[in-house]
This record gives C-alpha cells, structure tokens and sequence, in this order.
C-alpha cells in the first residue's frame, strides 16, 4: 500500500470528523466520520458549499473572522485544540465538538484542514452531574434542618424538666452523648461527600468514568449513612413525644420476612451471607409490620456492621401457640459483658466498636418498637464471639 492510499485509509476509518475546506471557506471533503456527525449521507450534498452552512450563530460568524486572520496574517499554525463550538446538522439540530484548524500547502495552494471531535456524552455528563450535585446539595439541606428541629425539641424538651434536677441532669447527659454523637458521625460522610465532588471534578477533566462513578457511590453511600442518622433521631423524637402508633395486621411471617432478607443481602459485605430459617407449621402473626420491619432491618443492620467478611449471619423465625420468636444471630465483635446492662440505653455504644459508625440509638428504639407491640427484646453475647439478639411476642 503506497502512503496515499495509506493516509486515504486513515482519514476514511478515523473516529473523529475531518474536513478540508479551501482559501475561500469552500468544503472539498469530509470523511464518514463528521459526514455521521452532521447527519449527512453523501459527501456530494457539502461539497462546494461554504462551511457555514455547517455552523449556527454566532459560531458561524466567529469562523468567518477566524479564517480572514488567516488569510490577511498568512501565520501556519495549529488554532487552539481546546476551542469549542457548536456545528449544524441536517435536521437543524445543533451538537458541541471541540475544533483545531490547521493551515496545509498542497499543490502549490492553501487548503485548511479541521479535526471534530464530537463532546455530546461529555456535555450529557456534565449535565447530569451537574443536577445530581444540585440535588445531593438539596438533599443535605434537607437533613440538616431536620437536624436542627430535632435539636430545637430536644432544648425544649430540657426546659419543660427543668423542675426536676435529676431529670435535667439526664438530659444534659444525653444532650453531652448527643453532640458528640452527632459532630463524629457526621462529619465523616460530610468529608467524603466533599472529597468526592472535588475528585469528581478533576476525573471529568479527564474523562475518567471508573473514578467518576466511584466517587459518586461515596457520595450515595455518604447520603445513605446521614439518611440513617436522621431516621434514628426521628423515630426516638416521635416515641419521646408519644407519637408512635401501633397498627396491628394479621401477616404471613415468613414471607415477609423473606422480603427484608433479600433487600438486606444487597448491602452485605463480601462473601457475607444471610441464612434465614422459619420453624413451626404456621406463618400467620398479629403484629404491627412497619415497627416489626424497622426493628428486624436494625438487628439485621447492626450484625452486618459489627461482623467481618466472610462470614454469615443467622436470621430465625419461629411461630408456636404460645409466642412468636424472631431472632439475629452473628459470629461478630460481640459486646463486653460489664457493659451489656446498658446496651439499651439512648446513645450507648460499646466500647470496642471503635470507628465502625453509629448512633447508639438503634437498640433503644427497638425495645421501645417491641414494649409497643408487647414484646420483649433478649440479648445474649460474649466478646469477640458473636452477639444473638431475640424478639419475643407471647399469644393471647
């Protein structure tokens, strides 16, 4: 293959578009590529017409200017690879490329030559970045004032006990736990929600889709965990204030418990493994499933954190004439045994859970759910063997 028939080759495969026009703005050819981008099939409809006919306003005047300096000023050299601008389909359609022109003698004659590289997907993703930042941003406005409401009950709660010397110094203890509570766990998603769209930011310069996509999990995984936080808080708000309702329903028990196993596998760790097994001939309970659901996803939750890889967690249902039993067993940290008396206490956490995160809020909620329904809650564990912890409803 001779060099012609070679660089012929090139230019007809080339993923970018190639135009040649001469001194006088005219097109001589295009390859199949910019013919695809600007909607045409044949290189005959272009040929001979001024490129113009190929850009809008005010991208079309620009052009013009930019071909009479080189004319006048006779300068050879590439124009500027990152300038941007619009081109004009068939259809009247417009799309953003990013164009270089550079200046060719051939055949004794000037001829311009333009590279089009097509920025349509990186514009779609900038602009949906764009959205899901303005919507990430709402999101977090949203949390935080809900954050200060409960804040703001939480004072008035203070002030209405205030007669009480031993109840004001509770609340100030829980207040004291609550902040410095609250101030550790959110500060961590907060950072990682700004270290990310800042990384987001520099991958898009580069076009780095995988680390793109990576940082905007961080951020969901953030929300998702300051999302937690807040229903925490506003459970407890509503049981402190005696809002919470009890709906009993007639259910079938193991169905519904199958339901919460298969969305809680998704946010398993690695090769970590939920088993679930339903003992006795009967399925059919009379509980309230919303408070039933909230509690089982938080013992279900608590044994995936504090557990390891690798590892599996038991889930048991069991229906008899007498009770109805539920229970999460781990193979996990466990819970030290001098601390176990206070384990359903508001804001406690054990002292070897270290940086796995937390409210400290999720036991107390679930004894209080379980006293509602006329329950009990049972926990049996032991240091760094694992942690059971059983709902029990008697019948009749």
């Amino acid at each position: 293959m001779d060099k012609l028939n070679l660089l012929h080759a090139i230019i007809s495969t080339a993923i970018d578009g190639i135009i040649t026009i001469d001194s006088k703005g005219l097109i001589e050819s295009m390859n199949p590529a910019a013919l695809r981008l600007f909607g045409y099939e044949k290189e005959e409809e272009l040929v001979g017409r001024n490129i113009s006919v190929l850009m809008p306003e005010p991208d079309k005047s620009s052009h013009d200017g930019y071909i009479n300096r080189y004319q006048s000023t006779g300068e050879k050299r590439i124009i500027g690879i990152g300038r941007e601008v619009r081109g004009l389909r068939k259809d009247k359609s417009t799309f953003p490329f990013r164009l270089a022109v550079s200046e060719v003698e051939y055949e004794s004659r000037k001829i311009f030559t333009g590279f089009i590289h097509d920025l349509s997907k990186e514009k779609a993703a900038e602009e949906n970045l764009r959205k899901y930042t303005e919507k990430l941003e709402e999101t977090i406005k949203e949390r935080t004032h809900d954050l200060r409401e409960l804040i703001t009950e939480l004072e008035i709660a203070r002030d209405e006990a205030s007669h009480s010397l031993e109840k004001e110094k509770e609340l100030n203890q829980l207040k004291t736990r609550f902040v410095s509570m609250a101030s550790h766990e959110f500060r961590t998603p907060l950072s990682s929600v700004q270290l990310s769209a800042s990384l987001i930011e520099k991958y898009l310069q580069k076009q780095d889709e995988n680390n793109i996509l990576k940082h905007t999990s961080k951020i969901k995984n953030s929300v998702g965990h300051l999302t937690g936080i807040l229903n925490d808080f506003l459970s407890l708000e509503k049981l402190e204030a005696g809002r919470t309702e009890v709906q009993f329903q007639h259910f079938d028990l193991v169905k519904f418990s199958e339901g919460i196993i298969e969305e809680m596998q998704l946010i398993a760790k690695q090769n970590q493994h939920i088993f679930y097994q339903h003992t006795g001939e009967r399925a059919d309970v009379f509980l309230d499933p919303s408070l039933l659901r909230n509690s089982i996803i938080n013992l279900v939750s608590n044994a995936i954190k504090y557990s390891g890889e690798n590892t599996f967690i038991e889930f048991n249902t069991e229906v008899s004439d007498s009770e109805v039993c539920i229970s999460v067993k781990d193979n996990g940290i466990g819970i030290p045994e001098e601390e176990q008396k206070n384990l359903f206490e508001p804001f406690f956490r054990a002292h070897n859970t270290g940086n796995i995160p937390g409210t400290g809020l999720g036991l107390n909620i679930v004894k209080r759910y379980a006293e509602l329904m006329g329950g009990d809650v049972i926990c049996q564990s032991a240091q760094n063997e694992g942690t059971t912890i059983a709902l029990i409803f008697k019948k009749g």
